[in-house]
């Protein structure tokens, strides 16, 4: 029995001559911590032999071990791992040995790396099994562990990796999970934003608990929340209806310092949900994607900025082995950006999109008929959740162009907001001034949007807010809609996306569902939480 001489009542590990026969083609994990990485360069190394022989000699003489070794096939290089306390003697001894070639340029100086660590896969049958390197790379990667250098012996019953000395736990526990568990998969939630939408979304993530880990196997712990003045991180998880209370004894948010303490507690399978509608919050995707923590983001705002970001954002994603994902930006819970992305993949050609994107929108159409004030039936749509904050982003078609432009953004069309042309049915006086100012206004305006309604329903049609994309043009704006098109019965907070593409030239293909609400919003953001823990 193995045990460490610094916590002896912890169990220990058995090894065995002849361990019994199981599954595992891995048995075990092992690290070692405190380590530096010599690596000695140069082109005048190539072909040429007792550089090796040299080299180990110089760590010989100060009676250096040599814990790892790894060669590039090209001979340009050789890499060594030892002790991190015999790392200046080391630097100093090579350094002396290979003083002429150093000073000829046919070698480069000792280059040192410090604060590094081995984590490495033992078992006897991994040499009858391939693939086992590219899942332990993958798995390592998915989580933003960075390999300085990897050594395998001959016998093919070891693989060392060498990382970071921070990222040795993260490490040891995506590779458990990968090789040894059959259980659940460990995901860790930062939720930003716990009003409407996301208190619903922790709701759901309480509920479905069980079904998340005897189906799905994920254990999706929420390690961190925070609203508009406070966060809190639990790095073990807080337990249902423990959030509200956390907060509370929260610190001050401050977002640059929320960052940083999630890049230092540096989780495995880590996911920062934005369930806000803050500019300032959308800014920091881009620093959480550089370490490989993935972004699902209900706040559409960083989609819809400005192209060069929205691109920078998806290619940092792909560049960090992590996921940006965005599907309720558009329609709620409607799977409109991941049916538009299959098509795409699958080689079809988008040719046109017209949608109706705002439940709020068609919500208020829908309920308003002339008698009751049109500033009434909007303040109903607010009270049951289907607005934003702020009205006016809805009615004046603002969140609507942000959709479109996002959907043409999937397409591949570099199209910024400022082209999307914007027909408001809003009086200019209901953008002026605070909310209750806005609907003051919409009230002084009720004969507008009385004749709006009236000049539809004579000619048996109803107003439906639409959104359109075709040739590289984008519009938004009202227009009366005649029976038997697919929008006239369009019902409640419904939203309908229709793609003709070259598959369905005639006849579109069409997504049609609720697309405002708390409840929906919520399942969609969910889902893409789903997405990204399986990978």
């Amino acid at each position: 029995m193995d045990q460490e001489h610094l916590r002896p009542t912890d169990h220990g590990t058995l090894v065995e001559v002849s361990p019994p026969a199981n599954n595992h083609i891995v048995r075990g994990l092992s690290s070692i911590a405190q380590l530096a990485l010599l690596s000695l360069e140069g082109s005048g190394m190539v072909g040429i032999p007792g550089f090796s022989k040299r080299l180990f000699e110089a760590l010989a003489r100060e009676k250096i071990n040599v814990i790892l070794i790894t060669q590039s096939s090209s001979e340009h290089s050789i890499s060594v791992a030892i002790n991190a306390r015999d790392a200046a003697a080391a630097q100093r001894s090579v350094d002396e040995e290979f003083a002429y070639e150093i000073a000829v340029g046919k070698v480069d100086p000792l280059h040192l790396e410090t604060d590094l660590a081995i984590v490495a896969l033992v078992g006897e049958n991994m040499k009858n099994h391939t693939g086992i390197s590219g899942r332990m790379f993958g798995a390592l990667g998915n989580n933003g562990v960075n390999i300085r250098a990897i050594a395998q012996g001959s016998s093919e019953k070891n693989i060392s990796t060498v990382i970071r000395a921070q990222d040795v736990k993260k490490a040891i526990n995506v590779l458990h999970e990968s090789f040894f568990e059959a259980t659940a998969k460990q995901v860790n939630l930062f939720v930003v934003g716990v009003g409407n939408v996301g208190s619903k979304l922790l709701e759901q993530l309480d509920r479905q608990q069980a079904y998340l880990q005897e189906k799905l196997k994920l254990n999706v712990r929420v390690v961190g929340v925070a609203n508009s003045s406070k966060f809190a991180l639990h790095e073990h998880g807080l337990e249902p209806g423990e959030w509200k209370q956390a907060l509370a004894d929260g610190e001050p948010l401050h977002l640059p310092t929320l960052v940083e303490a999630i890049h230092a507690r540096n989780l495995r399978n880590a996911v920062f949900v934005d369930v806000t509608a803050s500019a300032d919050v959308a800014q920091v995707y881009g620093a959480l994607l550089e370490k490989s923590v993935a972004v699902v983001a209900c706040n559409k705002i960083a989609c819809a900025s400005e192209y060069v970001n929205y691109a920078r954002l998806k290619s940092l994603a792909q560049e960090f082995n992590t996921d940006f994902l965005f599907e309720t930006n558009v329609g709620a819970g409607l799977p409109i950006i991941g049916t538009l992305n299959d098509l795409l993949r699958s080689g079809d050609v988008v040719n046109r999109i017209e949608a109706v994107l705002s439940g709020t929108l068609n919500f208020v159409f829908n309920n308003y008929d002339g008698k009751r004030p049109f500033a009434e039936v909007v303040r109903q749509a607010q009270a049951e959740g289907y607005t934003e904050p702020d009205p006016r982003l809805d009615l004046s078609g603002t969140d609507v162009a942000r959709k479109i432009l996002i959907l043409a953004r999937e397409t591949g069309e570099k199209l910024e907001m400022e082209q999307i042309q914007n027909v408001s049915f809003l009086p200019e006086s209901c953008m002026q001034g605070s909310v209750e100012d806005f609907y003051e206004q919409l009230a002084v305006h009720e004969d507008h949007f009385r004749s709006l309604y009236e000049a539809a329903a004579a000619q048996g049609k109803k107003l439906k807010f639409v959104a359109r994309y075709a040739d590289g043009k984008a519009s938004v704006g009202l227009q009366s809609i005649a029976p038997g098109h697919d929008f006239y019965a369009l019902h409640g907070k419904d939203n309908a996306v229709l793609f003709y593409t070259d598959r369905y030239p005639e006849q579109p293909m069409v997504i049609k569902g609720a697309g405002a609400g708390a409840e929906v919003t919520a399942s969609g953001v969910f889902a893409d939480i789903i997405r990204t823990a399986r990978g």
